[in-house]
């Protein structure tokens, strides 16, 4: 199927229907079957999901479709409202739908306090509809999961995979970004015209946060097979119709062509469907995840405004070179027992560090389970490098993409201090109890070196 086209229901409604929604339409409506298990996927609880050419003409009734009646808030930035809010607002004005607009201020973040003032701003409506991406998309979402109001979001960016999900990422008022649990969205609406003219760093933003999935898939593996944690195939096996075509049309991202574009808001979607099969997002957050964290959380004023999705990309390439480099090994790297220092942790991340320790504690080797560690890495070692060789992709190759996508590949490029951002990858591992080989790298006493190395 080419383009996009309408099919009227026997209802007398609109449903836009077009090429872009093969596979995906089957995952999220709980019709894909997992080859694997034989098991439907679950059904997500975004009622709508909608990935077109164009949705110009199509806004209200695709609200209205989501039982988003009565008065309705549009929140966005004064940039989102430019590239598509005041669209949306002419739309809903035309349909003779009570309105307002809220807008919040350039560069909004999502904090607590951020929350508290929109929650002021849209207590009087009945619903909402954002506008925008991550940020604006994860406040939103927030605010209305509090209140419990029903809302859609219209992207305008494809810089992150979290459109869909149940969780929103939110800055604690101690400066720690978590993961918070949320309603999703009741609609997702994707026009690809409007992503397509996002600004190129927002476009390799989102490259960079689907490249690290290889890396992700690597730890999270690693994970399960040294402690016995908790693994879950089928985000993986939902991409699979998708694998090659972000390596295919890197350099369309980095152009921002219209076709590269759509592939690209695919995945992001796709990846973020994940959730819904796991409950968690290690499938596409581990180790590189936390570098950025890291770097979101603690640099300060020596932040330099870079992306997550940025930042993930650069860190991804980091901890890919750190797992090629243990699984190229004939033998397994000789662990001894985690050294946690508080002194220092608290130095480094202040207010929040309490919060960092407990979670660090929760994966830490003791004496004991430094040899019983080992003694495990001996026993599986080439089986174990052989199964994560399967998965890796050469860090070459990820660095050529990332760069025919607009993004940077060191830290330099990015604007990111060289001394904080090896910082960043000596002690990310440290804010989250996610097992990876960043653990593996430091308890065997290569994770300064491997820090050192970075530029």
């Amino acid at each position: 199927m080419d383009g996009t086209f309408f099919q009227i229901n026997t209802n007398g409604g609109t449903q836009l229907s077009n090429r872009w929604m093969f596979h995906i339409d089957d995952v999220y409506q709980g019709r894909w079957i997992n080859p694997l298990t034989g098991e439907k996927s679950p059904k997500a609880s975004c009622q709508r999901i909608l990935i077109a050419d164009s949705l110009a003409g199509c806004e209200s009734e695709l609200i209205e479709e989501c039982g988003i009646k009565g008065s309705i808030a549009i929140v966005a930035d004064p940039n989102t409202w430019d590239a598509l809010g005041r669209r949306v607002a002419n739309a809903l004005t035309a349909n003779n739908k009570s309105i307002s607009k809220v807008i919040l201020h350039s560069n909004p973040h999502a904090t607590m306090s951020s929350v508290a003032k929109l929650s002021k701003q849209i207590k009087e409506f009945d619903g909402v509809v954002a506008v925008g991406s991550g940020t604006v998309n994860d406040l939103v979402k927030y605010t209305t999961t509090q209140h419990r109001k029903p809302y859609c979001v219209f992207g305008t960016a494809p810089s992150m995979d979290g459109y869909a999900s149940t969780t929103a990422s939110m800055n604690l008022k101690n400066g720690l970004k978590v993961s918070c649990p949320a309603h999703s969205p009741r609609g997702v609406f994707l026009d690809l015209e409007v992503m397509s003219a996002a600004p190129k760093r927002m476009v390799a933003s989102g490259y960079g946060d689907t490249l690290c999935t290889s890396v992700a898939r690597i730890d999270w593996w690693l994970s399960h097979r040294l402690t016995g944690s908790y693994y879950n195939e089928a985000p993986y096996l939902i991409m699979e119709p998708d694998n090659d075509k972000l390596k295919t049309y890197a350099f369309g991202v980095g152009n921002r062509e219209h076709e590269a574009i759509g592939w690209l808001t695919r995945s992001l979607i796709i990846s973020g469907l994940g959730v819904g099969f796991t409950g968690v997002s290690n499938h596409g957050s581990m180790s590189e995840h936390q570098i950025s964290h890291y770097i979101d959380c603690f640099a300060g004023e020596r932040h330099p405004g870079t992306l997550h999705g940025e930042q993930v990309g650069l860190a991804t390439l980091t901890m890919a070179r750190i797992q090629q480099w243990f699984i190229s090994q004939p033998n397994p790297p000789q662990i001894k027992p985690t050294v946690i220092d508080e002194a220092d942790m608290k130095r480094r991340l202040g207010t929040t560090a309490s919060d960092c320790i407990q979670a660090y504690r929760r994966k830490a080797l003791d004496d004991n389970g430094a040899v019983k560690m080992n003694e495990r890495l001996q026993e599986i070692w080439p089986e174990l490098c052989s199964e994560l060789r399967a998965w890796a992709v050469p860090v070459a190759e990820m660095e050529q993409n990332l760069i025919a996508a607009g993004g940077g590949v060191t830290a330099g490029e990015l604007g990111i201090p060289i001394d904080f951002y090896r910082e960043a990858v000596r002690h990310g591992h440290e804010i989250r109890d996610r097992f990876s080989f960043a653990d593996i790298a430091c308890d065997s006493g290569l994770l300064d070196d491997f820090a050192a190395a970075e530029n």
